[in-house]
C-alpha cells in the first residue's frame, strides 16, 4: 500500500438503517486507512450540527444524501470532492455546487448491475411467457398442449434506454441468440453497434419486441411516454418490464390496455405513485406483476456501492483519475 502523505478529512452523511449494508466493516476499515474519518451522521443531524463540515474535504454518503446547496458548501468551505454510494446525483446537486468545480463520484454502475440481472432474469422468462402460461394453468386446471412462445432464439428484444443498465443488459443479451433493438436519442448508431443493438424508434420498437425493457431516466421528454397506444400495439404474448422509474409509465392509459389484453404481461419493479394507491387496479390485473424496487441493490448488495466509493476515495487520496465522475453536462441523464 502506498504511504499516504497527508489523510485528509472526511465524513459519512447518509441514512441510518442502511448504513451498514452500503459501508460494511470492511469498507469502513478500507476508507478509515485513506482518510480522517469522522463520527457519521444523518442529513438531518447535519442540518443540527453544520459546524461538522468544518475542515472537512471529503463528503461521502448514499441513501438519503444531503442537497449540496449553497448553506451546505458555506459550510464546508475546504470542501474537494464528493462521493455518493448510489446511482442517481441530482437530487443532490444544484447550480451553487456544479459552479465550484467539485468532481462527484456516483456509484451508478454498481448498482446497474442488481437491476441488469433482475432485467435479464425477467427477459428470458418474458420470452418464454412464463407468467401468461402460469395464469392460464391456473384459471384452465389444465396444461396447454402446445405452448407457443417467443423463446430466445432469434426473438427481439427492446431496450428503451441506453444508459448505463440498459447498456449493461445489452451486453448480458449478446450471450443470448436474440436481436436487440434500442431507442434512446441520445445514443448514436455508432455506440449502438459496438453493444450489438439496433437503434429504431418507439413504434418498432413495441410492435416488433417479444419482450420491451424500460431503462429510461425521468426527464420532463420521458414523463408518461410509455402510453396505452404503444402498449397496444404489442404482439400477443408479450411482456414490458419497469425498472426504471414508475413515470415513464401513463398508467391511467395503460391500464385498460392490459386489461382488455390478458396475453400481455407487465413486470413492474415501479409505479406511480409508489407503492401504487389501495384501490390501484394494478393489484387486482392478473398480467400485472408488482415487485417493489427489487430490482435495485439489496441488503448484502448495497456493499457493492460501498466497495467502488472506497476504491475512488483511493484514487482521489492518490491523485489518480476518478473512473466514475459524473460530469456535470451528463448528470440531468441518470436516472
Amino acid at each position: 500500500m502506498t504511504e499516504l502523505r497527508h489523510r485528509p478529512k472526511a465524513i459519512l452523511v447518509m441514512e441510518e438503517r442502511r448504513r451498514d449494508d452500503v459501508y460494511p466493516e470492511a469498507v469502513r476499515d478500507e476508507i478509515g486507512a485513506l482518510v480522517d474519518l469522522r463520527e457519521p451522521l444523518t442529513r438531518e443531524r447535519l442540518t443540527e450540527r453544520p459546524e461538522a463540515l468544518d475542515g472537512v474535504e471529503i463528503l461521502l454518503s448514499g441513501w438519503g444524501a444531503p442537497v449540496l446547496d449553497a448553506a451546505l458548501l458555506g459550510a464546508a468551505p475546504d470542501l474537494r470532492a464528493v462521493l455518493v454510494a448510489a446511482g442517481s446525483v441530482r437530487p443532490l446537486t444544484t447550480p451553487e455546487f456544479w459552479a465550484r468545480e467539485i468532481p462527484i463520484v456516483s456509484a451508478a454502475s454498481a448498482n446497474a448491475v442488481p437491476v441488469a440481472e433482475f432485467t435479464l432474469a425477467q427477459i428470458l422468462l418474458g420470452l418464454k411467457q412464463v407468467h401468461r402460461i402460469s395464469r392460464e394453468i391456473r384459471e384452465r386446471r389444465a396444461y396447454p398442449p402446445d405452448p407457443r412462445v417467443a423463446g430466445a432464439y432469434r426473438s427481439k428484444v427492446g431496450l428503451l434506454g441506453l444508459g448505463e443498465i440498459g447498456a449493461l443488459v445489452a451486453s448480458h443479451l449478446r450471450s443470448f441468440d436474440v436481436e436487440v433493438l434500442a431507442s434512446d436519442p441520445v445514443v448514436d448508431a455508432a455506440a449502438a453497434a459496438e453493444l450489438g443493438v439496433r437503434l429504431v424508434d418507439l413504434d418498432e420498437l413495441f410492435g416488433t419486441c417479444a419482450v420491451v425493457s424500460l431503462h429510461a431516466p425521468l426527464l420532463p421528454e420521458t414523463e408518461g411516454l410509455v402510453n396505452g397506444k404503444l402498449v397496444a400495439t404489442m404482439g400477443t404474448g408479450a411482456t414490458l418490464i419497469n425498472t426504471a422509474r414508475g413515470a415513464v409509465v401513463d398508467e391511467p392509459s395503460v391500464v385498460p390496455v392490459l386489461s382488455e389484453r390478458p396475453d400481455l404481461t407487465a413486470i413492474l419493479d415501479v409505479t406511480w405513485p409508489e407503492p401504487p394507491e389501495p384501490d390501484s387496479p394494478l393489484y387486482t390485473l392478473p398480467n400485472v406483476v408488482l415487485t417493489p424496487h427489487l430490482a435495485g441493490a439489496l441488503a448484502a448488495e448495497r456493499a457493492r456501492m460501498g466497495e467502488l466509493v472506497a476504491r475512488e476515495l483511493r484514487r482521489f487520496v492518490l491523485g489518480q483519475p476518478l473512473q466514475h465522475a459524473v460530469a456535470p453536462e451528463r448528470a440531468h441523464l441518470r436516472a
